[in-house]
């Protein structure tokens, strides 16, 4: 149970008031989700936006942990019989996991130590002695604590430093001391392993490597670590041990010379022997955990970007899956992406019946636009398409766009392609998945794991577990930022949908295939299972076009619809009037109809609302073509070609100029100008002019130039 100190806590940690700590964490305890919040509930959490609230819930969760760990921790020492009310306030007093843990330290229960051993053997009291430094003459003290077990002088005075090695290792302050030095000045290092050489030498860059810990980038981090684990370098990390022997010294060293001595070799093996150990570990995880969050940052970034790609709506695509020995795969989709033809052409020995088929299906079936994949042959058959000069029905120019086929193939392969079509082969499927990602990217793409589509970096050496919370959210996010269409949306975009999950996204369709289209969200209420909770969550993110009340296909919440009817009742008009009519909703005075629930953030939003009821808050699809270079011998240093952003990285971003290898401008090329994050200067599918630097043909790597290219 969280208490006001854990708000304050929180508060002071993620700079947010205490008041939107605690009203988000009871929004949190009652169920509601961060899109929800974001969206519905800005009163209350002090219009917190969905990355602050995020954060907030990540840190709150966090916390639950610690203090779980924290009742774990008291239960043990307690049992031990070694609780004190001193111990016991120290620990309530600790919100920090690593200062917990070192509290606990002294009291953990070891496996036998080198300490323990020779507290077994009647030691301790000797260590305390020599501890304390107020001993002249050591070897008299040592001799009264010779026994069976410790038959030397030296073996009493090994086993004290053995005990007293321990309490260093275990003392706060020591560990603060070292994690302080780890903080400021250690260095990751990496080296080739013997004989490794030849078998690892695309970690050449890291054969023998430093840099410090506190600036290196995530990626080349996550490039040592995968070195590392791959078996081809051996990775640590470094500090200077000299250094921290002195700051250690100037805690410990403070009384009579001979027992100085002792501890001189003490502070020396614990530090080499327990504290360094110890820290490094600690710190190569915490820098492994934070590579792995700016990783999954720079993905969750690329994949929103990709899933709100401007769409092409809901016109009839002829889609196509390049090849060349098995052919080119052809499917024609209907305005709501159903399969209505599918067949296959051959571009090298059948050029001729493929010019054919192409006309029969565009003057039978009329496209209104072609997608094609943007894989092997995708070069030719765009010429192909391209040399035909296909119209639309009214006589315009059929537009032709490439499609990025990354993840089509797992879509193709799994259970939600076999579920959609059951009697066509992956290659059909991967055909269409390319036609609705042009209709549509973000109802298309969500089918897919996230993983597999192609925008990540060193997606598979970060911690696994992190990532899909965080792409799940990124989805979620994007699903709920543009909104579903309750009557055609497949029960994978449902999923996502805030409150709802898979078994209600199964409930709905199956409702919706049995009753009926929804002629208004509150019919949402009779789906088996979606109670008032998962109503309130959802409702304001579903649509449905052509509904008798208008509210109903924008988000507005159902909650609030009470309120728009009486701003329109007020202004005399009808809330289809409030719609359509920009003078009533600007002679509206929002002051009126504020409330202890209701303030000036959710009336703007309403109205605005009410100025473009389900907007889709995507940009404009805007059509493509590549220069005419289809492979890298094509290239020459110089040219200046259009590219469209496939990915971005912490070092800079790729782009296709249509050779069927993506090249690098590096963060360096990316504007003339300074560039921490290359997310600042381009996103995902941008299209942007190119100046190719260097071709490197034999290593397949192209590098490219935004900034030369303006």
């Amino acid at each position: 149970m969280l208490t006001e100190k854990h708000y304050l806590f929180l508060s002071k940690t993620l700079s947010l008031s205490s008041r939107s700590v605690k009203n988000t964490i009871e929004l949190f305890e009652e169920g509601a989700t961060i899109p929800f919040i974001a969206r519905y509930r800005k009163e209350r959490t002090g219009e917190l936006d969905e990355v602050q609230i995020a954060d907030l819930k990540k840190a709150y969760e966090k916390l639950i942990e610690t203090e779980k760990r924290r009742e774990t921790i008291i239960a043990s020492i307690e049992e031990q019989g070694k609780m004190t009310p001193e111990l016991l306030k120290k620990i309530d007093e600790t919100l920090i996991l690593s200062e917990l843990e070192d509290i606990y330290l002294p009291f953990k229960q070891k496996r036998k130590t080198k300490g323990t051993i020779a507290k077994e053997k009647g030691l301790e009291p000797l260590a305390q002695k020599i501890w304390e430094q107020r001993e002249m003459e050591l070897t008299k003290l040592a001799k009264q604590f010779l026994n069976a077990d410790v038959k030397t002088i030296d073996e009493a005075l090994q086993g004290a430093r053995d005990i007293m090695a321990e309490w260093i290792n275990e003392n706060m302050d020591s560990r603060n001391s070292i994690r302080r030095l780890f903080e400021k000045e250690a260095l990751a290092t990496s080296k080739v392993k013997k004989g490794k050489e030849t078998e690892g030498i695309k970690y050449k860059d890291y054969f023998d490597y430093s840099e410090p810990l506190s600036k290196i980038p995530s990626h080349r981090l996550l490039a040592i670590r995968r070195g590392e684990e791959e078996g081809f370098l051996k990775v640590g990390l470094d500090i200077d041990t000299d250094r921290a022997i002195t700051v250690l010294e100037r805690q410990y060293l403070k009384g009579l010379p001979a027992c100085k001595q002792q501890l001189e070799i003490t502070i020396e093996d614990s530090l080499k022997r327990l504290l360094y150990p110890s820290i490094e570990t600690e710190f190569a995880h915490i820098s492994k955990e934070k590579a792995d969050e700016e990783a999954i940052k720079i993905f969750a970034q690329n994949l929103r970007q990709l899933l709100l790609a401007a769409p092409l709506g809901q016109k009839r695509v002829l889609a196509i899956d390049p090849g060349f020995r098995t052919g080119c795969k052809v499917v024609m989709l209907n305005e709501t992406g159903d399969l209505l033809q599918d067949t296959v052409i051959y571009l090298l020995d059948k050029k001729s019946e493929a010019e054919h088929k192409i006309r029969d299906i565009a003057h039978q079936l009329a496209p209104d636009a072609i997608a094609i994949g943007n894989g092997t042959a995708s070069r030719e058959t765009e010429s192909f398409i391209r040399g035909l000069s296909l119209k639309t029905s009214n006589g315009k120019p059929i537009e032709v766009y490439m499609v990025s086929e990354q993840g089509a193939s797992v879509y193709s392969a799994s259970d939600v392609a076999r579920e959609e079509f059951p009697k066509k082969d992956v290659t059909v499927r991967g055909a269409v998945s390319i036609g609705r990602r042009l209709k549509d990217p973000l109802a298309e793409l969500v089918k897919i794991d996230a993983k597999s589509i192609g925008v990540g970096q060193y997606q598979h050496d970060v911690n696994q577990k992190m990532l899909k919370e965080s792409l799940d959210s990124v989805v979620e996010s994007c699903v709920n930022a543009v909104g579903v269409e309750l009557n055609t949306a497949s029960k994978h975009l449902l999923s996502y949908v805030s409150g709802l999950g898979p078994g209600l996204a199964q409930n709905i369709v199956e409702y919706r295939s049995s009753i009926g289209r929804f002629k208004s969200r509150s019919e949402l209420k009779k789906v088996p299972r979606l109670g008032d909770k998962a109503f309130e969550q959802a409702a304001g993110f579903l649509r449905i076009h052509g509904a008798d009340n208008p509210l109903d296909n924008s988000a507005v919440h159902p909650e609030r619809y009470d309120l728009v009817k009486k701003m329109a009742a007020d202004s005399g008009v009808k809330v289809k009037d409030l719609i359509e009519n920009e003078a009533f909703r600007n002679a509206i005075e929002l002051k009126k109809y504020m409330s202890e629930e209701v303030g000036l953030p959710t009336l703007r939003d309403i109205l605005a609302e009410l100025a473009k009821p389900g907007r889709d808050p995507r940009e404009k699809l805007e059509a493509f073509e590549f220069a005419n270079v289809h492979t890298m011998e094509d290239l020459k240093e110089g040219m200046i070609l259009p590219g469209i952003v496939t990915n971005i990285t912490a070092f800079g971003c790729f782009v296709d100029i249509g050779v069927h290898q993506d090249g690098l401008v590096h963060i360096s090329h990316l504007a003339n100008k300074f560039v921490k994050d290359p997310n600042e200067v381009v996103t995902v599918h941008q299209h942007v002019q190119v100046k190719v630097l260097e071709i490197e043909i034999s290593r397949k790597r192209i590098a490219l130039s935004i900034k030369e290219a303006s």
